[in-house]
């Protein structure tokens, strides 16, 4: 069926805007087929459906995206600058409809994708901050005394399951979502390792130092009593500590549990999970870790997106010219 029978029968089928039936159906296939994150689908579905939303008002309800050309979607990415967005929000915004409309090429609803004649803002370049070693060190040796949970405790405290969560984002460089994603059996305790599970649910082993394997035994008994308090079983390594819903603990307390101790031990008030998961590439490459492995444990598709990630200073720079360069001797 071609481009055009395919916009004559979207245009028959029920009261719904042809675009946003195929939003939806582009948004079923994403959560079935590619196992994308939760808030990818989140960002994807409201991106889209204000996109939609947006084409049935400037075109009319029977407007179909073969009929869409890419002035319209620069029209559209200019009434998101008009409401004040910044370019990294329009950036996604624009990568979001890049991603239906190959979607719909691939499915024979367009012949072609009108989204990549759109060029994507240009962005500003900037290096996050990035804890140093012994800022982060001084935070986990907190963990250890009272202090550092006393300082950060709340109704939903709990130590050892704390210093876990902690240990494995620094020392495993997992994301959030992998994290709280962890299952018991996910531990190889024989290969001193982790099995994650990241984007798109690809696999890769992670290596659990000796630090996060102590806190990890640690935390187990507690863990063990709870449930059993409870009256209840899980298979997720970090439990919420009130046990509700599933008991796994989701990625928005992670941030929040994250953010309390970080503060609580003398941290920015910007740190977050991901912070730490950027402090461990920072921390091994300065180290004198090879890139390439720390691609493979970050689990990144593209070593470019390792080198945004593990940046250096130009003293740093300077010292490996020092070191290395036959000339610098």
């Amino acid at each position: 069926m071609n481009a055009e029978a395919q916009s004559s029968r979207l245009e028959q089928t029920g009261d719904a805007p042809a675009v946003r039936c195929l939003v939806d159906e582009f948004m079923a296939m994403l959560e079935s087929e590619r196992a994308s994150s939760e808030h990818t689908i989140r960002a994807y579905r409201r991106e889209l459906e204000s996109f939609a939303a947006f084409l049935v008002k400037r075109c009319g309800p029977q407007v179909t995206p073969g009929q869409i050309e890419h002035p319209v979607i620069r029209e559209y990415l200019g009434t998101l600058y008009d409401k004040g967005l910044s370019k990294p929000s329009v950036a996604r915004a624009l990568a979001a409809i890049r991603s239906w409309f190959a979607w719909l090429a691939r499915s024979g609803h367009v012949e072609q994708n009108p989204a990549r004649l759109v060029a994507t803002p240009k962005l500003p370049k900037h290096l996050p901050r990035v804890p140093g070693i012994e800022q982060v060190n001084r935070v986990l040796d907190g963990l250890g005394s009272r202090k550092g949970i006393d300082e950060a405790a709340t109704e939903t405290a709990w130590a050892e399951r704390d210093r876990v969560m902690l240990e494995l984002l620094y020392g495993c460089g997992i994301r959030n979502a992998e994290l709280v994603g962890l299952d018991l059996e996910d531990i190889q305790w024989g290969n001193e390792c982790l099995l994650v599970r990241g984007k798109g649910r690809k696999e890769r082993y992670v290596p659990l130092g000796d630090a996060a394997a102590a806190a990890i035994r640690a935390y187990l008994p507690s863990r063990a009593e709870k449930l059993a308090t409870a009256h209840r079983a899980s298979d997720a390594l970090l439990l919420n500590a009130r046990q509700r819903g599933s008991g796994r603990l989701t990625t928005r307390s992670v941030g929040r549990i994250v953010k309390r101790l970080a503060l609580a031990n003398g941290l920015a008030a910007d740190v977050h999970p991901h912070t730490l998961r950027h402090a461990f590439g920072t921390h091994m490459l300065e180290e004198g870790a090879d890139l390439r492995a720390i691609q493979e444990i970050l689990g990144h598709a593209r070593l470019s997106t390792t080198q945004r990630y593990t940046h250096l200073t130009s003293g740093q720079v300077a010292a490996v010219y020092d070191r290395t360069h036959p000339r610098a001797k």
